[in-house]
């Protein structure tokens, strides 16, 4: 990222740390930042599991999805 600008951000009294990307005219966000106060989640290990298990689960869907795609 170039020329990047940092920041932290609250939601619900919580924290979520992004990041502007100049280059792109985008914010990016934490997604474990996300995902704690989705889940309303404290411990930061419990945060990154949950998330663990969650992507692989999208990833499995969206195999699946594809394959039923027509070429």
């Amino acid at each position: 990222m170039n020329k990047a600008k940092l920041s932290i951000r609250f939601f619900n009294d919580r924290e979520v740390r992004d990041v502007w990307d100049e280059q792109n005219s985008k914010w990016w966000f934490s997604v474990l930042d996300i995902v704690a106060v989705l889940t309303d989640q404290d411990d930061y290990t419990k945060t990154r599991n949950y998330w663990k298990y969650l992507k692989a689960k999208l990833k499995k869907k969206t195999v699946k999805w594809l394959a039923l795609l027509p070429s």
